[in-house]
């Protein structure tokens, strides 16, 4: 193993330097872990004997994020990297963050971390891994495990619970009974987090590998009826065998999570489709005529899908984004009948590949027809060389200047005429006014 090749060599470098100065300095947690899995680490985190004003003589550029509790960033060649002192922590007074810290040797360091498989070491330049916690057997074994009385841990800090659940499915691991038996005990208890801690841990979980798995365990831990009722809702709810012959909506979307892993990458947006596309079936479902439907389910499901991403802080963008994969999700039912002007402003959307990544799996995950997203592919072959976002010949002021009332008549005017022009009814902005001035009645009356 040889984690002193990073990126300029600058964390083996920080580590030098902490060494020379007399500190004891170590590479620490997930990135022990991943290089002993064989992964590449993300991030290398550095923990040491020096207190957070020696490190900061010792390097010119630092951020005190924590500096009463050890921690301090060093920026290096660009990068940022995480400087902590070794510590153990006193009582945790808010579910989240200890009430003080004391500065110590790094066996008690290995103690108060959260996992066996994140309580490790590396001295890079003699190349040994420190193991205090018994973490390389769990590592072997893969075994997610508190370290310590895991009831004892997960009080301390209740976003423990959400991250067990996050490395068990993004590492495909087993966490341990006795973890697993107090995870669940405690489940109710993760909302003393902050709404952005959940959605980060969420985000980790569902848009790396593992994100079936994850989605099961937060069920099974009941995580998910705390954070969101809305999903674990879809248990039971029924569908119709011809369209889904795999059973009910939760099974559908887990299944269709499964479809997604299967893909070369994966972003928020289609992972956050893909979890919300049928938010509303529980509250849409009805039998009509002996037949089960979720008449409307896609628009009411893009509200539900704006006020959860809203309770979980994701950002303007982010909600926009899902929330009109979700809105739009069954408009793909009937792409074949689109006039070829409605069709090209669809398919020329900026999230509109997500949302067809979103309806191929979708459909893989249920009936397993893709005729629409083959047909669809073909369409946009076809319109490969055509620019599909031509500037309007006609705007809002033009119909303005025709007498049109402000308000929903000008949006649908404004969207037949730009069909029309998509489909080369005009080539030019007198002849589109005069098509216009032409059928103006005929617009104001349909």
């Amino acid at each position: 193993m040889d984690l002193s090749v990073d990126p300029g060599l600058t964390a083996f470098n920080i580590v030098q330097r902490l060494t020379a100065h007399g500190h004891k300095a170590f590479f620490a947690g997930g990135s022990v872990r991943d290089e002993i899995m064989g992964c590449k680490p993300q991030d290398i985190d550095i923990a040491t004997s020096a207190l957070p004003g020696d490190v900061e003589k010792l390097f010119k550029k630092t951020i005190p994020v924590g500096r009463k509790f050890g921690v301090v960033l060093v920026v290096e060649n660009g990068r940022t990297y995480e400087v902590a002192t070794f510590r153990s922590e006193g009582n945790y007074e808010d579910g989240r963050h200890p009430k003080d810290v004391a500065f110590t040797h790094v066996t008690e360091d290995a103690r108060r971390r959260d996992f066996t498989i994140n309580g490790l070491y590396y001295e890079p330049v003699t190349h040994k891994v420190l193991d205090y916690v018994d973490g390389v057997p769990d590592i072997k074994t893969k075994t997610v495990r508190a370290i310590g009385d895991a009831a004892t841990r997960f009080n301390e800090d209740k976003l423990r619970l959400l991250r067990a659940v996050r490395f068990a499915a993004n590492l495909n691991f087993t966490i341990e009974s006795v973890t697993w038996d107090a995870l669940k005990e405690r489940s109710r208890e993760i909302l003393q987090v902050s709404a952005e801690r959940i959605r980060d841990e969420l985000i980790k979980i569902f848009t790396r590998k593992g994100a079936a798995r994850g989605f099961q365990l937060l069920s099974d831990s009941g995580l998910m009826k705390e954070i969101l009722p809305e999903i674990e809702a879809m248990k039971g709810v029924e569908q119709p065998s011809d369209y889904h012959p795999e059973g009910d909506v939760f099974v559908h979307t887990k299944l269709l999570l499964q479809k997604m892993e299967e893909l070369p990458q994966t972003n928020l947006v289609l992972a956050f489709g893909a979890l919300f596309h049928d938010i509303a079936k529980p509250v849409t479902a009805a039998v009509r005529k002996g037949r089960i439907t979720f008449y409307e389910h896609a628009p009411i499901g893009a509200k539900m899908t704006e006020a959860i991403m809203k309770r979980l802080r994701f950002s303007n963008d982010e909600v926009r984004a899902v929330v009109e994969a979700v809105g739009n999700h069954m408009k793909f039912g009937d792409v074949k009948k689109m006039r070829a002007g409605k069709l090209k402003r669809f398919v020329a959307r900026d999230n509109f590949q997500n949302e067809m990544i979103l309806h191929k799996i979708d459909c893989q995950a249920s009936h397993g027809n893709l005729e629409n997203y083959q047909f669809l592919k073909n369409k946009i072959d076809e319109y490969e060389d055509e620019n599909l976002r031509p500037e309007p010949f006609i705007d809002g002021h033009d119909a303005l200047k025709l007498g049109i009332t402000p308000g929903p008549a000008i949006k649908r005017i404004l969207e037949k005429m730009y069909d029309l022009q998509l489909e080369g009814q005009f080539h030019g902005r007198d002849e589109a006014l005069n098509y216009l001035k032409s059928k103006l009645a005929e617009f104001l009356d349909s």
